[in-house]
């Protein structure tokens, strides 16, 4: 039953390299695109289950034993990423059918949406740091092609300092592969955690610790995002949304299971630091999301406060900040997808993004105001939406943990978001109507199905938030009881 830990990794990429023979049979692409993720959903249903009965589940390729091989690790962090994930690929490939467009879908769009996923599944359940960065890089291939479909010359421009950026990125991270490898002479997490729990984390280890926080930062949007609000706002919608929902949240993932398993043995440093980036980084994101009027600027600043939000349930490392930012992370997933397609909705039916020559839209399309204002109350955080959890969780494990200025900090971030997404409400759906149905450049047909599957799924995880809180608990347990995966790996 653990060859369950390769599904996630093996379904999409071989689909994907199937379809690349199927190039211009577009109907068989998106069949066998949707079938293959439909796949990895139930994968990951039943990996959760495995491991809530069975404990953190593992595979060694190849039969070689840890730390010599390579190995899976799916814990219950791992399996309910996996499971957003899936879900979220679902809409944005199903809202992608309406809207890429046929030349678009010609170019090996389904395989590379494929492989995309590839990467993100194989960096959640890789349990060695060198495969960590083979599937960032995966990934990070795929998104390159994928930012630049379309070919408009803003694209090209912002796809220039997304890839040089990541470029940058790859390469300390392989500087600090290097290091941690000449220092300690392995690279498996779990054996990574034992060896420097033997020798200690002393200063060279705790500068090699910063130098990966500094590689994920860049690739997570901790305050190194100047990459991001013209990156998430060039591609197409479809691209766009999958790009705010997970690429950041590997990087995210990697910043917890690097400092809760490896480099946990110095917090005062290396976790004071993490907690001084997302204080920054929320500051920063909450200005840019309430001082901006175009859509898209509005929404991917949000995607960078959320990142610092998250990160403050790391830096308090108690139960409850912990089980915080899980919460908040999952639902993250689901609302940066939803918000992102809404807003590519907006833009396809009004040809702008500026608010400013948008109103009234909720008139006309009703369906899409609401489903809007949902996410809207989510993301600030309003009870029983699947924001507030994550919100009262994180806030009071940082107060726990004798943060209060970071606690403070997010709060207030709160307070910005709710000011940006009710003035991008206000401007875009309220207000005096001014496009008839006749003068609006496109239509929602196709498109408001898959916004509406998100939605109903965001919603679900607040009012139904009691059915995932034992998988959430065991989550925060074995992050924060790293001899858990530990013994998994070594059993």
């Amino acid at each position: 039953m653990n060859n369950l830990l390769i599904a996630p990794i093996i379904l999409p990429l071989l689909t994907g390299m199937v379809l690349i023979v199927f190039q211009k049979n577009i109907m068989l692409q998106r069949i066998l695109s949707l079938v293959a993720l439909l796949a990895t959903i139930v994968t990951s249903v039943l990996l959760m289950n495995q491991i809530r009965d069975g404990g953190i589940q593992t595979l060694q390729l190849g039969g070689w034993e840890a730390p010599y091989g390579i190995s899976l690790v799916g814990d219950m962090f791992s399996a309910l990423l996996l499971l957003a994930t899936s879900i979220v690929s679902v809409g944005c490939l199903v809202y992608a059918f309406s809207s890429i467009g046929r030349r678009q879908e010609k170019l090996y769009f389904y395989p590379l949406f494929l492989f995309l996923i590839t990467g993100v599944n194989g960096s959640f359940l890789t349990g060695d740091l060198f495969n960590l960065y083979v599937c960032f890089e995966v990934f990070l291939v795929a998104s390159y092609v994928l930012i630049t479909v379309g070919g408009a010359k803003r694209q090209l421009r912002e796809s220039l300092k997304y890839i040089f950026t990541n470029i940058i990125a790859s390469a300390f991270f392989l500087i600090g592969v290097a290091y941690l490898y000449s220092i300690t002479g392995t690279l498996n997490l779990a054996d990574l955690s034992i060896r420097i729990s033997e020798i200690g984390q002393d200063g060279l280890i705790t500068t090699v610790a910063i130098l990966f926080l500094i590689v994920f930062a860049m690739k997570a949007g901790l305050l190194l995002y100047f990459w991001l609000p013209g990156s998430y706002s060039v591609p197409p919608t479809a691209i766009a949304a999958i790009f705010a929902a997970l690429l950041t949240k590997v990087g995210i993932y990697a910043i917890f299971r690097m400092f809760t398993l490896v480099f946990y043995h110095e917090p005062q440093i290396t976790h004071l630091f993490i907690g001084i980036l997302a204080a920054i980084t929320m500051i920063l994101g909450g200005l840019g999301a309430s001082g901006y009027s175009d859509l898209r600027k509005i929404l991917t600043y949000n995607v960078i406060i959320s990142v610092g939000f998250i990160m403050a349930g790391l830096v308090s490392l108690t139960p409850a900040g912990i089980t915080g930012s899980i919460y908040y992370l999952i639902h993250d997933i689901l609302i940066k997808a939803i918000v992102f397609l809404i807003g590519g909705t907006i833009v396809h039916l009004t040809g702008t993004s500026d608010l400013k020559n948008i109103s009234g839209l909720i008139r006309l399309h009703p369906q899409l105001g609401w489903m809007f204002f949902i996410a809207a109350l989510s993301m600030v955080g309003i009870p029983p939406l699947s924001g507030f959890l994550g919100k009262v969780f994180t806030t009071q494990g940082v107060f726990e943990a004798g943060y209060y200025w970071l606690g403070i900090i997010g709060l207030a971030a709160s307070l910005l978001i709710l000011y940006s997404m009710i003035k991008l409400f206000m401007n875009a759906f309220w207000g005096e109507t001014i496009l008839s149905v006749e003068e609006e450049k496109g239509t929602t047909k196709g498109l408001l199905f898959p916004i509406a599957l998100l939605t109903v799924a965001s919603v679900a995880l607040g009012v139904g938030a009691e059915a995932i809180t034992g998988y959430v608990a065991q989550a925060a347990e074995e992050l924060l009881n790293p001899n858990l995966y530990i013994q998994a790996v070594f059993e």
